[in-house]
């Protein structure tokens, strides 16, 4: 199989960083008023505790290191919604040479894996307003709008 996904290591580091830097500076291009580039784009002390964890997650495409997933289970219970348990992906990123290959879906195919599994209600995520390649890769999977966050500069 071309693509296999795994639980991070910790030293991986570097190479989940140079992944996430890629990711922060397309965020950077788009919101220039909201995004800074900066040294680093994941602190090693988060990657740590989600390597830890177990919520830190490295895609291999013919084994070279594509793409990461960072994930939280959340659990979500108040008065006025129904009580849910939720995977939330916090990152999800392709290294820029691997994109088209499949690794985003073989993500998402392990995502639905693990909700399955662990008996999880949903998958959520967010996504940047001008991201529209991912907005429209998310929705084609089969995701749909929650909320939507508006600002007013």
């Amino acid at each position: 199989m071309k693509i296999q996904i795994r639980n991070s290591r910790r030293d991986e580091y570097q190479t989940v960083e140079a992944i996430m830097k890629q990711v922060q500076q397309m965020h950077v291009g788009w919101r220039p008023d909201i995004y800074k580039s900066s040294e680093t784009a994941l602190p090693l002390a988060v990657y740590e505790q989600a390597v830890a964890a177990g919520t830190f997650f490295l895609a291999e495409y013919e084994g070279c290191a594509a793409g990461i997933l960072f994930i939280a289970y959340r659990h979500i219970e108040s008065p006025n919604q129904v009580t849910r348990n939720i995977i939330f992906v916090d990152s999800m990123a392709v290294d820029e040479k691997y994109r088209g290959k499949g690794i985003g879906h073989a993500f998402f195919d392990f995502l639905k894996d693990l909700k399955r599994q662990g008996g999880y209600d949903g998958i959520e995520l967010q996504v940047n307003a001008k991201n529209e390649a991912a907005y429209k890769f998310y929705t084609n999977y089969g995701f749909t709008n929650k909320s939507i966050n508006m600002e007013l500069l």
